[in-house]
């Protein structure tokens, strides 16, 4: 007789399969129909046929930046019109006077977390003025919460490259000492120089090994002239798999035949596209760049700080709000928003180890739906929320595990 750590009973699968999960180190070691004869285990729980799903994928958030744990700060609006430049001003100011960024980022990992996050992706400032500050302090924030989720963090020049000299030497310096990838923002609508500010995130990760995750908001044929040549470098490089283009707004602002053209370029090179469907601004055609073989993913961004007010750090609620503004009713179109918040953006952050398997991490969440197409209409609650075989949330709170 097989013994596990922990033996989940009745659990629903996406498929709608009824079966028992094993879980052994952290780990799922065995999926069956009916393991009742030939298995004990230390710890056996019933899920009572709730839907079990893999951990949700937060490709795309800002540890540093949110307000999550300090006083409501109300949102303060461009003076002419969305500017980047001024966002990033604001910004400063409202940081300067924010709580420290261990007790934010504790705060804001909590939210994500309890609502069924076990992986995030978050980029974090470097500039001149801030220098490792950020980087050091989310290192710290992402090892002291391992056990809970898992983070890779981007070294993210959002005050530029080649207009705030020192940032490159800084970006190979983080990349040094914790970042897992190098990123980028607006090589031309901010730096004003495409080639010099690819070149220096390109040779940063050739010279590491690292990956790159580069924020585009640049619109209309200049973006879609960038993407293009992020997915020419990619190509030639040999970088296939380790390259993001953030928002690419520009993708849903051209014609069908460009953004088709731009999509194959990006299918060929390897280069993913993730987006949160932000409010009022154009995003990528997602079902276009599916079609195409490009891997859309999806992450919450900015939540609740000086971009903008919203966000519970709720994926199946994102993948909603993507799959309501791309005008997705079918159920294998709402799968595919399902996809956005978990098996496409583990695929983008290259996590081996993903998903209801076995071998797989046990990093699942469960709740109470019959299907995924269900579980992104309604977002159901409560949620229990388990990291590596362990119950770390459950019913929208922190568990002992968790603590």
């Amino acid at each position: 007789m097989t013994e596990f750590d922990t033996l989940f009973r009745n659990a629903r699968l996406s498929d709608g399969r009824v079966v028992d999960i094993a879980i052994r180190n952290g780990r799922i070691a065995a999926i069956t129909s009916d393991q009742r004869g030939s298995v004990s285990a230390r710890e056996t729980l019933d899920i009572n046929r709730r839907l079990v799903l893999p951990g949700l994928v937060d490709g795309h958030i800002h540890l540093d930046k949110g307000f999550i744990g300090d006083e409501w700060k109300p949102h303060r609006p461009c003076t002419a019109g969305f500017n980047v430049r001024e966002r990033v001003e604001f910004e400063k100011q409202e940081l300067a006077k924010a709580k420290p960024i261990p007790v934010r980022a504790a705060g804001l990992i909590e939210l994500c977390v309890t609502q069924g996050t076990t992986h995030m992706r978050s980029h974090v400032d470097i500039d001149p003025e801030i220098g490792l500050r950020n980087l050091e302090q989310v290192v710290a924030v992402r090892d002291a919460h391992r056990d809970r989720v898992s983070i890779q963090i981007v070294a993210f020049p959002q005050s530029g490259i080649v207009t705030a000299p020192g940032t490159r030497e800084l970006l190979d310096e983080a990349v040094r000492n914790g970042a897992d990838l190098v990123g980028g923002l607006d090589p031309a609508g901010y730096d004003g120089d495409i080639a010099g500010h690819l070149d220096a995130i390109f040779d940063i990760a050739g010279r590491h090994g690292v990956g790159i995750d580069i924020h585009l908001h640049d619109g209309d044929l200049l973006g879609v002239f960038e993407i293009e040549e992020i997915a020419r470098r990619t190509k030639a490089l040999g970088l296939a798999g380790k390259v993001t283009i953030s928002h690419a707004y520009a993708l849903g602002q051209v014609s069908r035949d460009i953004a088709q053209r731009a999509a194959n370029q990006l299918a060929e090179a390897g280069v993913s596209i993730l987006t949160n469907a932000p409010g009022a601004h154009a995003f990528p055609p997602v079902l276009l760049l599916h079609d195409a073989g490009v891997n859309v993913f999806a992450g919450n961004d900015n939540i609740r700080d000086s971009w903008w007010p919203y966000g519970d750090g709720d994926l199946l609620e994102r993948a909603m709000i993507v799959g309501y503004r791309s005008g997705f009713n079918t159920d294998a179109e709402l799968a595919l928003a399902f996809d956005m918040v978990t098996s496409s953006a583990a695929k983008a952050l290259n996590i081996d180890d993903y998903g209801l398997v076995e071998g797989g991490a046990a990093d699942f969440l469960v709740l109470g739906a019959q299907h995924i197409q269900e579980a992104v209409i309604s977002r159901p609650k409560p949620r229990d929320v388990y990291k590596t075989g362990r119950l770390i949330a459950s019913n929208g709170a922190m568990t002992a595990d968790g603590r």
